[in-house]
């Protein structure tokens, strides 16, 4: 059975509750850790999920936030149902499917 893996990027959340609400609040605390991203970079790290992130930034996060990357990465794992595949069924076709005899009439 396979399984389904997704997560949750939730650095807004974070910075909701340590009183930060816009991604300029975050420039210089990113910068006094020696992170230097540029102020769209941060708008994005902010307001969307990320597919990649760098250690250096996200130990950055958990030093400002007083957190672990477990509480900025919500993960899920969940079991995916199998598809069915044609293939998994083997059709005897002597015994389902018969052909009909053909019958030839001759009309006068």
């Amino acid at each position: 059975m396979k399984r389904q893996v997704s997560y949750q990027w939730r650095l807004r959340e974070t910075m909701a509750t340590a009183g930060m609400f816009a991604a300029n609040d975050l420039e210089p605390h990113l910068r006094d850790r020696g992170i230097k991203l540029s102020s769209v970079q941060v708008w994005r790290l902010v307001t969307q999920t990320p597919e990649r992130l760098s250690m250096p930034v996200l130990a950055a996060l958990c030093d400002i936030f007083d957190c672990t990357p477990a509480d900025l990465i919500a993960t899920k794992a969940e079991n995916q149902a199998r598809r069915a595949v044609a293939g998994d069924k083997v059709i005897d076709m002597n015994t389902t499917i018969r052909p009909k005899r053909a019958r030839i009439r001759v009309e006068e």
